[in-house]
């Protein structure tokens, strides 16, 4: 006799929208037809050539207030499926309760509980002020620029008169739950070393290679000095350090040919608190120290450092804070240490807090074996049904007035 609450995120995650080809069309339909048993209004939106964003609104009784936002990613990462005990997209429930499956903790159960508590609350008969949207979006796993970057600037968003939102946090695996405020601004940086080439039994000087060892043993002396301060000062999390990797080399064209081109690229995530200018100038005179001929490019270059405010004085983080309260929930505030669909949200000035109800559970996103255990689901469609029945009751704001 499992909860339906279960039976239906285990089917949910039985839908293979793995990368690179995501079944998007049966993420969509699947998460229509609990829309539509929920009696909640459906649009599709088509933000671009096969990537559709799907809303679904509960009205509130006063449609001309400022609306909560409740966003999730239908996409997930790939999988190497012999290191699974169990395969990741059947959604196997073991003897402890633990289901296992691509997307378990990654976001398929939060978009399921949300909905859950939706149930719930229409079961109950509430109804609240504020209109509850709830968006299913693609791509968000590939940087979400075919997905939450485009929705957020076309004027199907800007309709949906957000006041404040809600999306994907991490597991904790001690009691207390993880609450994010502000994410790391994501840089992908390519390096490329221009030297001089020849026959590869010589000793050529100036060398493409020689000038990429400097550029790397640059970034890597970085890297180190970030992780030791992490691991020096028992304070910070690493939202709060600049994390950087090497992640990719290229060059070379035989053993017996020095090369005279090669790259290296470096994925860099930095903390809200860190000058961005300035810290670009950086970068650039590790170039520059490599000597003539090396450049670099940025794949990504997200600028954007907005956070969200944790003020009591804040009437949304007032309600959320509160309901933590109630429930004595134990919840540590901290930077988001890699990127999601948040950063966009908060781009367009819009609160947003990362969350996901998930305490005493090992973090396993895009790891192999990943799971979530049913009690632990079900725990979090009651704080997000406590949750949305504070958000959605926010009392009139000024600007509303």
């Amino acid at each position: 006799s499992e909860d339906p609450s279960v039976t239906l995120f285990r089917e949910y995650l039985k839908i293979d929208t793995v990368h690179p080809k995501p079944d998007y069309d049966a993420a969509v339909r699947f998460l229509e037809r609990v829309g539509t048993d929920l009696g909640l209004a459906s649009q599709k939106v088509e933000v671009c050539q096969g990537r559709v964003v799907l809303v679904l609104t509960w009205q509130g009784t006063n449609p001309r207030l400022r609306s909560i936002l409740l966003n999730s990613h239908t996409d997930v990462v790939p999988v190497f499926e012999e290191h699974w005990t169990y395969p990741p997209f059947e959604a196997v429930k073991d003897s402890q309760g633990n289901i296992y499956a691509r997307g378990a903790q990654d976001m398929k159960c939060v978009s399921i509980q949300y909905l859950e508590a939706i149930r719930r609350l229409k079961a109950e008969g509430k109804s609240f002020p504020r209109t509850i949207h709830l968006t299913f979006v693609p791509d968000e796993e590939v940087g979400g620029h075919k997905g939450m970057e485009m929705f957020v600037q076309r004027p199907e968003f800007r309709a949906l008169n957000v006041g404040f939102a809600l999306d994907e946090g991490l597991a904790s695996p001690s009691d207390t739950f993880s609450v994010f405020y502000g994410e790391k601004s994501p840089w992908w940086i390519k390096v490329k070393c221009v030297g001089s080439p020849g026959h590869g039994s010589r000793f050529i000087s100036n060398t493409a290679a020689e000038k990429l060892h400097k550029v790397i043993n640059s970034f890597l002396t970085f890297r180190e000095s970030e992780k030791q301060r992490l691991k020096s000062d028992s304070s910070l999390t690493l939202g709060d350090v600049t994390s950087l990797n090497l992640t990719m080399l290229e060059g070379g064209v035989s053993f017996n040919v020095v090369p005279s081109e090669m790259a290296a690229g470096f994925d860099i995530r930095i903390p809200p608190t860190v000058d961005l200018k300035a810290f670009e100038e950086q970068v650039a005179a590790w170039c520059r120290g490599a000597g003539d001929g090396v450049t670099y490019e940025f794949i990504q270059k997200c600028m954007d450092q907005h956070i969200t405010s944790t003020e009591e004085s804040d009437p949304w983080w007032k309600a959320f804070s509160g309901v933590c309260r109630d429930m004595k929930l134990q919840i540590k505030l901290e930077i988001f240490p890699a990127a999601t669909d948040s950063r966009y949200i908060r781009a367009v000035r819009h609160p947003a807090i990362g969350f996901s109800p998930m305490n005493r559970t090992p973090v396993l996103l895009h790891d192999h074996n990943e799971f979530l255990n049913e009690q632990v689901f079900l725990r979090g469609i009651d704080i997000y049904a406590r949750l949305l029945s504070a958000l959605a009751s926010v009392p009139l704001l000024p600007a509303e007035a």
